[in-house]
């Protein structure tokens, strides 16, 4: 991501870690994992090259394609008051060769 600082325009580069915050755990994610497509809750600011990064990094895979999923908050009234929920960022991976077990943790 690039980021503007005093008027200076960089680039933000997020460590492996920092980017995958957690595989999505639904009936739907794990059904299409068979197929070697993995669902992952990502950092905000993460790119699709991040991502790509980080997952063959961190589990020693190769990735194929990745494509990311930008969900809104949205609103909520909770005891007369008006809120918001979080706001989320997928990235659905697919992976050429390999596979990703979560059995031991993330």
């Amino acid at each position: 991501m690039i980021v503007s600082r005093d008027g200076y325009w960089m680039a933000l580069m997020l460590h492996e870690y920092d980017c995958l915050i957690a595989p999505v755990m639904t009936e739907k994610a794990m059904s299409s994992s068979k197929d070697g497509v993995h669902v992952f809750h990502v950092h905000g600011c993460a790119t699709k090259y991040d991502i790509k990064k980080a997952v063959e990094k961190v589990f020693a895979v190769s990735v194929e394609k990745v494509t990311v999923q930008n969900r809104k908050g949205k609103k909520r009234v909770f005891r007369g008051k008006l809120g918001k929920t979080q706001a989320k960022k997928l990235a659905v991976v697919r992976l050429s060769k390999g596979t990703i077990s979560f059995e031991g943790g993330f």
